[in-house]
């Protein structure tokens, strides 16, 4: 998606950014700067998580109330299989 929105350097050196960018931009996320001859990048750095925020954010979902049982998935399986098999002839 390209768009052309201005934003401008104040008489104090502060850049404003336009709100319909601001909404774009996601709180305490750190941005990479690209400074280029005539263009500047701001591309986000995406954050890996650690084996324990990932299992908290895991934990904080609790179980999912439309997750099929071992029994439906076997069922699925079989289903398909079938599925196949018939495909074939």
């Amino acid at each position: 998606m390209n768009t052309n929105i201005v934003a401008k350097v104040t008489a104090e050196g502060k850049l404003e950014i336009p709100p319909e960018v601001l909404v774009k931009l996601q709180p305490l996320t750190e941005y990479e700067v690209l400074v280029r001859e005539d263009e500047i990048v701001f591309k986000k750095i995406s954050k890996q998580l650690t084996w324990a925020e990932l299992s908290e954010k895991i934990e904080t979902l609790g179980v999912d109330a439309d997750e099929p049982t071992l029994q439906e998935i076997s069922e699925m399986v079989k289903e398909m299989r079938r599925e196949r098999r018939s495909k074939k002839w």
